[in-house]
């Protein structure tokens, strides 16, 4: 009998917990709405929440010079996918400084403002390459919403030893579960296959099959519908990357003057780009006692 008793005071007890923790746990409705109001978050693959960011780091996009082609190619995918229709994963890649990144959130800033164009709602997720291994978890979370995702990964790339590519390649294009509709992925890097040549020579020559070896680490980037290839700019683009920050920024100098310190810049910096074009305009407004 007071066994009988004992066993029915633990179910009740177990009971009690039970309850207590489906208190805790979020509700079929709260679950669903995983979205606030904000149109960029970064996701915390850890933790498995996305974090708003209210204000994205951004320049507007007719500011971007010297990737005219590039810009039109990505912002006509992004059209594209904002309203429903087809559109490819795309990889950024090339030089260091030439606008990669700013063009992903100059163009989703731009279709964002122009959302009575037809667009649906277009939201920036911008997921760290050591959370690459969380995307499946992601997907699911956002696969049923109905506005529209792109999930960036700034200078993505992968060294000697790491297989976790081989996770991103199946969520890309394949696996059982395939992406969601309602999901494209961007990526930039410095590197045109995400991966360091002697890498790839290192399986040719070591492998029992060099061919086969070398097709899975560089089929990687098969996998991105569209390759964009950024490359160092010439000298006039790099001074109209300077004239139009310049400008931007309500610096008044003039042309010649403004000349003359970019050349010396770029010289010093050993380089020409978009990157090296706004360090020497905040060098300038610094100068002129203004803000950038």
């Amino acid at each position: 009998m007071k066994s009988k008793q004992y066993l029915a005071e633990i179910a009740a007890a177990l009971g009690e917990i039970v309850r207590s923790l489906n208190s805790l746990a979020p509700g079929d409705s709260e679950a669903a709405n995983v979205l606030g109001s904000a149109d960029a978050y970064h996701w915390d693959g850890d933790a498995g929440v996305l974090i708003a960011v209210p204000q994205v780091s951004r320049v507007p996009l007719a500011m971007l010079k010297g990737i005219d082609s590039l810009q039109d190619i990505l912002l006509r995918n992004t059209e594209q996918f904002a309203r429903g229709h087809g559109a490819n994963n795309a990889l950024l890649w090339g030089a260091r400084g030439m606008g990669k990144s700013s063009l992903v959130k100059a163009i989703h800033g731009d279709i964002a403002a122009r959302g009575d164009e037809g667009f649906k709602r277009l939201v920036l997720i911008e997921i760290a390459r050591e959370d690459l291994d969380t995307l499946p978890a992601l997907m699911r979370r956002i696969g049923h919403e109905s506005a529209r995702f792109i999930i960036f990964c700034d200078d993505l790339s992968f060294d000697n030893g790491e297989t976790s590519y081989k996770s991103l390649k199946t969520i890309l294009d394949g696996g059982l579960e395939g992406r969601p509709e309602n999901v494209l992925f961007y990526a930039t890097s410095n590197r045109r296959h995400l991966m360091p040549r002697d890498m790839i020579e290192n399986e040719r020559s070591t492998a029992i099959n060099p061919g086969e070896a070398v097709e899975e680490k560089v089929s990687l980037s098969d996998r991105f519908g569209l390759w964009l290839g950024f490359h160092n700019c010439d000298q006039p683009t790099f001074l109209t990357m300077v004239r139009t920050y310049a400008d931007h920024y309500g610096l008044d100098i003039d042309d010649e003057t403004l000349k003359a310190r970019a050349i010396e810049w770029s010289a010093t910096r050993g380089a020409r780009s978009g990157r090296v074009a706004i360090q020497l305009v905040r060098t300038l407004a610094g100068e002129m006692g203004k803000p950038v």
